[in-house]
Order: structure tokens, then sequence, then C-alpha cells
């Protein structure tokens, strides 16, 4: 299971230990994009960082809505190395494959076939 180190107001990439792919998919989002992370047991919405002052991305994710609340809390407990791992939840997968899924749920056929459902 991939671990990280408690040590930032953000969860920095390259902190994390033991999974190469989840530090890929974190590096992989664009700036403001969400992802939800379970980390040392609590699940919770992650937003990527935006492009730092002097231009450079930033290879971080950044707790949002109430997990912002309990990352805070968190800070207490600098040093101390938890689980991490990626949630699909029902919403964010549902919001991943919506697109994919339009062109095939909304086509010409369908509408021909169901209209008067």
């Amino acid at each position: 299971m991939p671990s990280v180190e408690i040590r930032d107001n953000s969860l920095w990439a390259k902190h994390i230990q033991g999974g190469a792919l989840l530090r890929d998919r974190i590096l992989s989002l664009k700036p403001g994009e969400v992802i939800e992370l379970e980390v040392a047991g609590v699940v919770g919405a992650w937003e990527k960082t935006r492009v730092g002052k002097d231009g450079r991305a930033q290879e971080a994710v950044k707790p949002i809505g109430n997990m912002k609340k309990i990352w805070d809390r968190f800070q207490s407990r600098r040093g101390e190395i938890v689980e991490i791992r990626e949630i699909r939840t029902a919403d964010s997968y549902l919001a991943a494959v919506s697109d994919l899924l339009a062109d095939e749920w909304n086509s010409p056929e369908d509408e021909e076939a169901f209209r008067d459902l």
C-alpha cells in the first residue's frame, strides 16, 4: 500500500512511497482538477495545485472542502507516515465516464428508437 509522510498543507507527489501509479496519476492531473483520496483512513477531495508564483507547475494536491478541515487537524501529526490510495466513488466514476458515454447515449439512433417512451 502506498504511503506518504504528513509534512505540509499539501501532498506532494514526490513524497508518496511505494505508489508509482498514484504518483503518476497526481502528476497527470491538470491544475484545478480534483481527485478523491483516502489518507490515513479518511476519504476526501483533493485539488491539483495551480501554477506557482515562479510559473512552474506544482506537483502536489491540496485538500478541499471538508477534507481541508480534517487535514488542518492532521498537521499536529507531522512526521507520521500514513497510507494513501485513490478512491472512486459513484459520483466521481460517473463524472469521469459521462463524457465518454454521452455520444453513445445521445445518438440519433437512440432518439429515434426511444422517443415515444
